[in-house]
């Protein structure tokens, strides 16, 4: 994917800073699903439904290194990845040969209207400024079809940190504690309407509440 030249001056920064820490960031999250029966159950129930409903295909949007997109794979789902770092992508395609993944951005998915049974954002929106999120949520449900899902994963808090260090690396990007009220208002502005709303406290090395939130497109 070649950067658009009107890119946003934070998507280039976040694209950078994941393709320095690709290798090292993929090893070190490698098990995290196997440590987390709650992100599996909110998977597995993602899932379910879209089987439920006919089945189609998923994108892992801002997938990373796969491990999302390779567990969604084995719950049955035809599924693939976008990520915005060449490098993440390359790793994916490492890790799971048999399933396809691309470059992409959020805001500019080369995707089909109404095409996804559902997108599986996993912290996929943590670099995207509040103001932002609109667009990005605009064009989510651009590509899931009418009935179709949408789950999301974010650290909450209604606040940014800047970071200059990540996964042993020094590297330069903003984080965002997105506010779930606010989110599930800009979700339902972009005909994305809220059915299951998750948090929980922060475990281990996490310092903020996490939430996720299942949506639907009218």
């Amino acid at each position: 994917m070649t950067p658009r030249s009107d890119e946003p001056a934070y998507v280039t920064e976040t694209r950078t800073a994941y393709d320095t820490v690709a290798v090292d960031y993929a090893s070190l999250l490698e098990d995290e699903l196997a440590g987390s029966p709650l992100d599996r159950a909110l998977l597995a129930h993602f899932a379910e439904l879209v089987l439920a409903e006919g089945g189609g295909p998923v994108v892992d949007v801002g997938c990373g290194p796969g491990r999302i997109t390779g567990h969604l794979a084995t719950l049955g789902l035809e599924v693939g990845g976008v990520d915005l770092s060449p490098r993440m992508v390359a790793e994916a395609r490492r890790r799971h040969p048999d399933l396809e993944f691309r470059t992409g951005a959020l805001a500019a998915l080369e995707v089909a209207d109404e095409s996804l049974a559902g997108v599986v954002a996993w912290y996929s929106v943590i670099h995207t400024p509040p103001d932002d999120l609109p667009a990005v949520f605009a064009e989510l449900h651009r590509v899931i079809r009418p009935n179709g899902l949408l789950l999301l994963a974010f650290q909450t808090g209604g606040f940014s940190v800047r970071r200059d260090q990540a996964y042993g690396h020094a590297v330069t990007f903003e984080a965002h504690r997105h506010d779930p009220d606010r989110v599930t208002a800009q979700l339902a502005d972009a005909g994305l309407r809220v059915t299951v709303r998750t948090e929980r406290a922060p475990q281990d090395y996490e310092t903020t509440p996490q939430a996720f939130l299942l949506a639907r497109r009218g």
